[in-house]
């Protein structure tokens, strides 16, 4: 979930080159945003070891790569935004390196043969901040009344705000940070907290997590916060899965009860979607207002003002989980079909009302559904546009796409059909076409031409009479 708000269209004109909406019915498979990322590589692991002092806002990095050539290569090409190399290595030897509207490119001592694995080392140097995009200022910014902490939202173009990386979301990867702060700070990151020490005025927090994971999603958080670690919650078919939590001190009682229903929720969503994918799941809260939670993968985000101690924001936290399965497990090819990860987690949304013996999902998407039809209908949602990924109707029609087709094929085919789809592609990446495939085999009437229209026509299509729903 994008850091700016879901609850307003996306209107900004563009400060990035964005590629030219598709028509639904050419098939055009152009990339959303053809200036981040390439498929010269693929990217195996990270390892980034990185220092910051939020007295001086500055960020001292090193960035050690492992990837593999897809043809042959003479230079590598990486995404990074505002900070400066000072030092590369390819393969262990010193290259040259040329940063140029948000590139970074290596040229390398030797060719890279097809097919190769190779490393990269890259030491670099800044003050991060916010980049400009589309859809507002993206990635790294600082947090709290005194700016001592800090925050990312990468989704989708931010990762570049503070390492360099092959900045696509189908580029997935293993990752490992190491992340030193002054004394009485902490440091959050993806994965689990491996180890912890001190030196003199300084402490080195070490995270890994196995992935693989696409560059938006890596999250870094530093701050002062209160940790909360949950007991691990055993979830059917699956491992145990280590809970943590963290928190500005001042809002530990109400941020512990907003949160206090995750192992529940995690029980839930396991029964409905499968096995969790992860080793570990989380949140924190910023000492800092967001307009919407953060998806990141393991540690979700949210700002202070979605803490109420009332719950008052819990459709969030479920919607943030539920993204565990889709979006970042099972991810996307491009961001053309965003609509796998943002329906697929408001319906969690729906589900979990469901589950609290609130409005049940048919209840809400009947709602949703005449709300949307009381407005031109001008957008496709398989096929959005750059500009329109975040646009309320991808996440509401998205999710009642889903409720037609539960209703279409009942709760006995399609929870397990749900299930299928995550254990399919899970820690891979996917798009629309294979799902509605996917859905036609696990169903013995067709369904394709009922998901078609919802994917790709503009006319809002009407909800079908279901039977076979029971609340879950």
């Amino acid at each position: 979930m994008t850091w700016c708000t879901r609850r307003a269209l996306v209107r900004t004109a563009a400060l990035l080159p964005l590629a030219a909406a598709a028509d639904c019915s050419t098939g055009r498979a152009d990339r959303y945003f053809p200036q981040h990322g390439t498929a010269a590589h693929r990217t195996v692991a990270y390892d980034l070891r990185l220092s910051y002092d939020p007295d001086s806002g500055r960020l001292d990095g090193r960035a050690r790569i492992d990837a593999v050539a897809g043809p042959a290569l003479d230079r590598v090409e990486l995404d990074l935004a505002r900070l400066s190399v000072h030092a590369a290595e390819v393969d262990g030897r010193a290259a040259r390196t040329r940063q140029r509207q948000g590139k970074l490119f290596l040229e390398a001592p030797r060719r890279i043969a097809a097919g190769a694995p190779f490393t990269l080392d890259v030491r670099y140097r800044g003050r991060p901040g916010p980049l400009r995009s589309p859809f507002g200022s993206i990635g790294w910014d600082r947090t709290g009344d005194r700016y001592d902490g800090t925050l990312v939202a990468s989704q989708p173009l931010g990762a570049p705000s503070w390492f360099p990386c092959n900045d696509r979301p189908d580029d997935k990867a293993a990752y490992t940070f190491r992340i030193t702060v002054p004394r009485g700070h902490q440091a959050l990151a993806n994965g689990t907290l491996h180890e912890r020490s001190q030196d003199g005025r300084t402490e080195v927090w070490t995270y890994h997590h196995p992935g693989p994971m696409s560059s938006y999603l890596a999250a870094l958080y530093t701050g002062r916060f209160q940790h909360e670690h949950l007991p691990s919650v055993t979830t059917v078919g699956g491992r145990p899965v280590s809970l943590h939590n963290a928190f500005p001190p001042r809002l530990a009682e109400a941020a512990r009860y907003d949160l206090g229903r995750q192992p529940e929720m995690l029980r839930h969503f396991t029964e409905l979607f499968g096995p969790y994918p992860f080793e570990s799941y989380g949140a924190v809260v910023v000492d800092a207002d967001l307009a919407e939670p953060v998806e990141n993968q393991t540690l979700s985000v949210f700002g202070r003002n979605h803490i109420d101690g009332k719950r008052g924001w819990e459709t969030l936290v479920a919607h943030e989980m539920a993204h565990q399965w889709y979006g970042n497990s099972v991810g996307l090819s491009d961001w053309r079909h965003i609509w796998l990860n943002e329906g697929f987690a408001t319906y969690a949304e729906w589900l979990w009302s469901e589950h609290l013996g609130e409005d049940d999902a048919d209840t809400i998407a009947r709602r949703e559904r005449l709300s949307m039809g009381r407005r031109d209908q001008d957008l496709c949602l398989a096929e959005p546009g750059p500009r329109h990924i975040f646009d309320n109707r991808v996440y509401v029609r998205g999710a009642c796409t889903l409720h037609a087709l539960r209703l279409a094929m009942g709760d006995d085919r399609f929870f397990p059909m749900l299930r299928a789809w995550h254990e399919t592609h899970r820690g891979r990446t996917s798009d629309t076409e294979a799902f509605i495939t996917h859905a036609d085999r696990h169903t013995a009437q067709a369904v394709r031409p009922l998901l078609q229209s919802w994917l790709y026509d503009k006319a809002l299509p009407e909800l079908p009479t279901g039977s076979g729903l029971r609340r879950v």
